[in-house]
């Protein structure tokens, strides 16, 4: 069907932060991509130059053939764009909040009407509707959001992580809106840290880790790239790095031991990849009896998307977010020691 949107070489800095090293993907028409990754990634600032709200520092943008760069109006009018942060009038309710948005675009009232009422029924909102939007819930305001950024009738949707602060019920609801929507025939995006969302969604997807695509495709051929069974262990309840490098030099030796990597926020902890339908499980715990390391805990599943991200990174998403949530956190205490 042709690619509906493509970033080539994309760079954004804020001051001397990097928010962007050097990204590009394409999304096709038509499909549900995802841009996966943890907080602090580049994915925000990404769809930000996307949408026109940020302008890149070098790169191109194309959305339908049209340069979001040189012509931002006219891509402005293809895609229809949710914020993470929802931005609503709580002195509206949502029938009129809705109306003014149509306004905004210069929808005729006749259309609008017939719109507005639709995408009411759509996302279960009707009941909603004549209450004002400052007594909605998150997951009501989410959907109110949703149902503005779809009245002029984009041709691409772009979500920046949809399900942030949505109880269960409100995120299959949103979930099922989306599928919806790409079974009509409209593109989504969507930016998410959320691992199970952008695998139950996306057709596509680019993880994104510190500026840069680490990997691209769709969720189940990345997963084939990895290959085998993963296994998670814990050799202590704490340990020195150490012991964590000697005992991943034993399990090297070990046949069906396909890659061993260190986790790097515990290093009691590993995470192997092994060859499928291996006896890996009484085989590893044999090899640390035998070497006198009491194991700790041990697990088995299949390849996940956060394989693939530990795969290309060497560490989890949850470290990532971990690392982002603690430099953060130092940040702020810089700024407060500053300040007295």
């Amino acid at each position: 069907m042709g690619n509906i949107i493509e970033i080539k070489k994309l760079q954004k800095n804020y001051g001397n932060i990097q928010a962007v090293k050097d990204i590009s993907f394409s999304v096709e028409s038509g499909e549900i991509f995802g841009l996966l990754g943890p907080n602090g990634a580049g994915k925000t600032t990404t769809i930000r130059c996307l949408t026109t709200l940020a302008q890149p520092d070098s790169g191109e943008i194309f959305v339908d053939g049209i340069c979001g760069i040189k012509q931002p109006k006219l891509v402005r009018q293809k895609l229809g764009y949710v914020a993470q942060e929802v931005a609503i009038d709580k002195m509206l309710t949502g029938k009129e909040l809705l109306e003014l948005q149509a306004d905004l675009y210069h929808i005729p009232k006749k259309i609008a009407c017939t719109r507005i009422e639709q995408l009411l029924d759509l996302l279960d909102l009707q009941e909603y509707s004549d209450r004002k939007t400052g007594t909605y819930s998150g997951g009501i305001r989410k959907r109110l959001d949703l149902a503005s950024g779809l009245l002029h009738q984009p041709q691409v949707l772009i979500l920046d992580e949809p399900s942030v602060g949505l109880d269960i019920e409100s995120r299959v609801i949103v979930w099922d809106f989306l599928r919806a929507l790409k079974k009509a025939g409209t593109t989504v995006l969507i930016t998410s840290h959320y691992l199970e969302e952008i695998d139950a969604l996306a057709d596509r997807l680019a993880i994104i880790d510190r500026g840069l695509v680490i990997a691209e495709g769709t969720p189940s051929s990345l997963k084939d790239r990895i290959g085998g069974d993963r296994i998670t262990l814990r050799v202590k309840e704490f340990s020195p790095l150490s012991e964590a490098q000697s005992t991943k030099n034993q399990l090297e030796n070990l046949s069906f031991v396909k890659e061993v990597i260190i986790n790097e926020a515990q290093g009691n902890s590993l995470n192997l990849v092994v060859a499928p339908n291996s006896n890996s499980i009484s085989a590893i715990e044999q090899t640390l009896k035998e070497i006198g390391l009491p194991l700790f805990s041990i697990s088995q599943s299949r390849p996940s998307l956060d394989d693939v991200y530990l795969a290309a990174t060497g560490r989890t998403l949850l470290d990532a977010e971990m690392e982002a949530v603690t430099k953060r956190d130092l940040k702020a205490e810089k700024k407060q020691a500053m300040k007295n």
